[in-house]
């Protein structure tokens, strides 16, 4: 009885530990700012330089952990590795629901939204099963020799390794975010239809006799008058609703401060928008495929935008590539480019408001086929950019 529980306990644990891991090298940026977030709340911002290799470990652990766990291999190291990273997520899920700081604490990645409390939840559960297999760790033997088990375990390494720097490089396998292809901005930018909105009421704060007292505007009091001295009034929130829009703090904002969101996006026909949250290099690694897709959108009359967190280091890249006065540059918040952009930069091919697709730095040169169709069907008589 004992040995099958051990076998369901292991099987449950393992599977779990590497379908989380996998989830998130499929987006291991994902993962770094959401540590980012702790670090701030923590106010240690100067950890946010290494989030991204704390981020590519972490996942290469939990992998790594969750095949030792099903190979039953050295389960005397593993079984105190499990331990420690439960015991960590469970820490982190535990303040997120505890201090309200944190909603989602990214355990499966954007893939599988989970709340914090959901989130805190199925690490007691995981907590309590590696706590098991912990504690009868010296009787579960491995399934295959030696030599086999480390061969899975340095193929699972590899491979864990290998997706996250595919992904770093190439952008997510597995879409999961709100700018994947064939998604409408402006559309993702409002509440989803059906939606219910926060319910509030209006606090009023006086005061009266040197001392504060609240009230809604519905129960006031009977003596209500000049004697209570007004403070001030806020929005208190009585029931959370779902009407929160899946695209948040997306703008482009001109040098003069005006909004051009809807007017860029509500533009009829194609359009090719870079996103950069910031550009350290004026001939960076892409710069000549670059240079060939502004050429070929430029043909076409197909414009082209920069959007970006950091405008001085746009204008310096386009003033050195001469063609600072023909590609307008917008700013944009810095968390949203960093959701719609996971590589720095990102090329995005709109159709008025809707992404048809996107690449990053490292595949510019693969847009080059897809630009081309777009230019012989806009030759077509009749067909307009």
């Amino acid at each position: 009885m004992k040995k099958t529980l051990l076998n369901i306990a292991r099987v449950l644990v393992g599977i779990l530990f590497i379908f989380s891991g996998l989830i998130k090298a499929n987006d291991p940026l994902g993962l770094s700012y959401k540590m980012q977030e702790f670090f701030d709340v923590w106010h240690m911002p100067a950890l946010n330089h290494f989030s991204l290799v704390f981020s590519v470990v972490m996942i290469i652990f939990e992998i790594v952990a969750g095949v030792a766990v099903l190979l039953g291999w050295r389960m005397q190291v593993f079984g105190w590795l499990l331990l420690v990273l439960i015991l960590f997520f469970s820490f982190l899920t535990g303040y997120a629901v505890i201090s309200g700081n944190i909603r989602e604490c990214g355990c499966f990645g954007d893939c599988i939204p989970l709340q914090a409390m959901d989130s805190f939840i199925k690490d007691l559960i995981l907590l309590l099963l590696i706590l098991f297999l912990f504690a009868h760790r010296k009787i579960i033997h491995p399934i295959f020799s030696g030599n086999t088990s480390i061969l899975v375990l340095a193929f699972s390494l590899i491979l864990s390794f290998s997706i996250q720097w595919y992904t770093l490089q190439y952008l997510p396998v597995i879409d999961c975010l709100p700018y994947k292809a064939g998604t409408n901005i402006a559309e993702k930018m409002q509440p989803p239809a059906g939606s219910v909105p926060d319910s509030t009421v209006i606090d009023f704060v006086y005061e009266k006799n040197n001392k504060r007292v609240d009230y809604t505007a519905d129960k006031l009091p009977a003596d209500f008058d000049s004697s209570y001295k007004f403070i001030k009034r806020y929005d208190k929130l009585i029931r959370k609703g779902n009407a929160e829009a899946a695209i948040k703090d997306f703008s482009l904002v001109t040098e003069s401060g005006h909004d051009s969101t809807l007017e860029i996006l509500d533009r009829p026909g194609y359009k090719l928008i870079l996103f950069s949250r910031n550009l350290p290099e004026t001939n960076p690694s892409w710069n000549k495929s670059f240079s060939v897709l502004y050429a070929m959108s430029r043909s076409k009359n197909i414009p082209v935008y920069f959007v970006t967190g950091n405008r001085g280091e746009a204008d310096a890249f386009l003033g050195a590539n001469d063609i600072s006065r023909e590609v307008p540059v917008f700013t944009c918040d810095v968390t949203a480019i960093k959701t719609a952009a996971r590589a720095d930069p990102t090329l995005y091919l709109l159709k008025k408001g809707t992404i048809l697709n996107k690449w990053s730095n490292a595949e510019f040169e693969s847009a080059f086929p897809t630009l081309n169709e777009l230019a012989r069907q806009i030759s077509v008589p009749g067909n307009q950019p």
